[in-house]
Formats: C-alpha cells, sequence, structure tokens
C-alpha cells in the first residue's frame, strides 16, 4: 500500500502536536500560506505553542513537505512496480525547536514562588525531579 506524501505529511505534525499534548501546552496548528512559504516548500504547517509573556502563540515548532525538489538534487529515486525510476518525495518537521519550546515549559509551569513544576511526562528525565526551585 502506497502512502502519499500529504498522509505522511500529516503523520509529522500529528507526531508534534502528541509531544505537545505529552507535555500538556496548549498549541495550535496553522497551515502557512503560499506566499510565506520557502522555495522548496510546497505545504507548511507551523505548530505555535502559547507564550504568557508574549501573549500570542509563537511557532515552536513546523513541518513542511517538500515535493521532490530536494530529492532531484540528491538524485534520490526509488523504482515503481512498473521498473520505472522516480523521484522521491521529502519532508521535513521540526519536532521541537529546544530554544523556542523553553519559554513556553517555563512560563506555564512557574509558580508564584518562583518555582517550576516540572511536567510528568519529563520528569523521568530529570531524575524524578518534580519541580525546580529557585535557589
Amino acid at each position: 500500500c502506497k502512502i502519499s506524501s500529504a498522509l505522511r505529511t500529516m503523520y509529522i505534525v500529528r507526531n508534534a502536536e502528541e509531544i505537545l499534548q505529552a507535555l500538556e501546552l496548549p498549541y495550535r496548528v496553522v497551515l502557512v500560506c503560499g506566499a510565506e512559504l520557502g522555495l522548496p516548500q510546497v505545504k507548511k504547517y507551523d505548530i505555535e505553542t502559547w507564550m504568557p509573556s508574549r501573549q500570542a502563540y509563537s511557532e515552536t515548532h513546523s513541518a513542511s513537505k517538500f515535493h521532490d525538489f530536494q530529492a532531484r538534487r540528491l538524485k534520490l529515486r526509488y523504482r515503481d512496480k512498473g521498473g520505472t525510476l522516480r523521484f522521491m518525495h521529502t519532508l521535513n518537521n521540526t519536532v521541537i525547536a529546544s530554544p523556542r519550546i523553553l519559554i513556553p515549559l517555563l512560563e506555564l509551569n512557574q509558580r508564584p514562588d518562583g518555582s517550576v513544576a516540572i511536567p510528568k511526562v519529563l520528569q523521568p528525565y530529570m531524575g524524578g525531579m518534580q519541580e525546580i526551585v529557585p535557589p
């Protein structure tokens, strides 16, 4: 069964959404208009996370479909069932832009005393810590 590049694009968008859901961060998915696409992109989704200090959603992830633009330059091809050589379609997904995701992680989990609650999904990677306490 051949899976279209459009379906694969939605799969990588969903992957980024699952991460934000696990972190319990408010987000939205935005389909970027054609005028804002880079030269190789044929479709792009920005995933924006709420940032209280900005009082706005800001991009923390992006997922793009490049069709065969990159594959042509890299000569990435496959042979279909009929034996014809075809160029692959490529995708790109910035699953987590680490500096940018720190803003909502800290702002949305900071308590009035200055401590920061660590999301449950990250606690195993923080040695079981449940919070970061100021000195």
